[in-house]
């Protein structure tokens, strides 16, 4: 081979290996995800309407990134934003002031001794976990120490991310959630509640040392106002599936109730017809049973539901 076509086969060779190369990098790389790093300041709460599962908020929103964004790149996933106003303006960090209505999904089974999370969910608009990734600012989260929710108390904050598909196979979409947990004040809750019933009950076991059928109206008269303290404070709940605390509270409330009344009606019936041995029998039972069936009742359900 002379020198010309040495020459040819070496360049021919040398392209063989450049192409591939040159080839790949040519290629448009991937767009890297956008790592976004989100805050969430809560100022306060306002009332929380548990029939409706919701309360009103007011935080202050941060997001700072290496990238340009703003509040349009993201959404609130369980509320609605009433107002915003920007407190600080950069391309690359943004600050907002926020008053929203937030929706949540209340837990009613220790009702009237409830408890909840509140919580705001952050997502991207339009990006999926390939193209955004939220990161919590813990510098710039927290709750603010005046932050305060009349008849509640504020007993733990959480902030996390996760992520959500929405379709099977999808890319899924990364999710910052600030949890805010909060229960009924139990003192509020024991002297509109529990009180009144427990004079109820109070005044029914009492009766029973009453040997006269006058007892009998005065039952009659305890379980009508159980009954309405009872459809006054349930009002306050929307209907679910499953039975509250109140709801076994106030059977065991009715079952006491209804065996005053039971016994009552007995000591009436055999006094009408002069058998006094029976009348001192439903006495000296009644004295003894209803109040021992009623407090290991009471005492099983606070126990065990709310233990």
């Amino acid at each position: 081979m002379d020198r010309s076509g040495l020459r040819s086969f070496f360049l021919v060779l040398l392209l063989l290996v450049l192409l591939p190369s040159y080839a790949a990098a040519a290629q448009p790389s991937a767009p890297a995800n956008e790592t976004v790093k989100i805050g969430v300041y809560m100022v306060d709460f306002n009332r929380v309407d548990v029939g409706a599962g919701t309360v009103s908020a007011d935080f202050y929103l941060t997001l700072a990134s290496d990238t340009p964004v703003s509040i349009d790149d993201i959404e609130l996933m369980n509320g609605v934003i009433s107002s915003v106003s920007t407190t600080r303006d950069t391309p690359t960090e943004k600050e907002y002031r926020i008053i929203a209505v937030l929706t949540t999904e209340p837990d009613l089974t220790r009702y009237p001794f409830d408890r909840h999370i509140l919580s705001v969910k952050i997502e991207p608009k339009f990006e999926n976990e390939s193209r955004m990734i939220l990161a919590i600012d813990s510098e710039n989260t927290g709750l603010d120490p005046e932050a305060d929710l009349p008849g509640w108390s504020i007993n733990g904050t959480d902030a996390y991310v996760t992520h959500r598909a929405y379709l099977s196979g999808e890319t899924p979409y990364s999710r910052a959630v600030f949890d805010y947990g909060i229960a009924r004040d139990a003192t509020s809750t024991v002297l509109k509640f529990f009180l009144p019933i427990l004079l109820i009950v109070i005044v029914s076991l009492s009766s029973l040392l009453m040997k006269t059928a006058a007892r009998l109206g005065l039952n009659a008269s305890m379980f009508l106002a159980a009954v309405l303290i009872h459809w006054r404070i349930a009002d306050d709940i929307p209907l679910v599936a499953y039975a509250t605390f109140l709801d076994i509270f106030m059977i065991i409330t009715y079952a006491t109730l209804v065996m005053v009344l039971i016994s009552g009606i007995l000591i009436l019936k055999y006094t009408d017809t002069g058998e006094t041995e029976k009348v001192r029998e439903i006495n000296f039972w009644s004295i003894r049973i209803i109040p021992a069936i009623t407090i290991t009742l009471y005492l099983i359900v606070f126990v065990f539901l709310l233990g």
